[in-house]
């Protein structure tokens, strides 16, 4: 199969195995990086996380694993394995794992 930028195309992938844990670090590997969006798959080690930032355009999140608090526009919001929250363009947000978590990144840029 082709291969761009580490990910396998046409090859089924396990979205938990993507990024792995690193002790004390944020770990992030692109699935897809288009001029029309990205997909990004991230592990955050308890702890860790981003922080406040905007963004121009909408942000899914997929929560694969684990367990974060979501802040958006000062409004917490926990998230847990199979949940999603997408977060508004232009709003500032910033994201803690309050355990080991990973999510799925999608961004589209419209």
């Amino acid at each position: 199969m082709a291969e761009k930028k580490g990910v396998a195309l046409g090859e089924a992938l396990n979205l938990v195995n993507l990024a792995g844990y690193q002790d004390g670090a944020v770990v992030s590997r692109t699935v897809i990086d288009k001029p029309v969006g990205t997909i990004t798959a991230f592990a955050f080690d308890a702890g860790e996380g981003l922080s406040e930032h905007t963004a121009p355009y909408d942000a899914f999140v997929q929560v694969l694993d684990g367990e974060a608090e979501i802040n958006i526009e000062g409004t917490a919001h926990t998230v847990s394995a199979g949940e999603i929250i997408i977060m508004p363009a232009n709003k500032p947000h910033s994201l803690r794992a309050v355990k080991r978590f990973k999510m799925l990144l999608v961004m589209i840029r419209a």
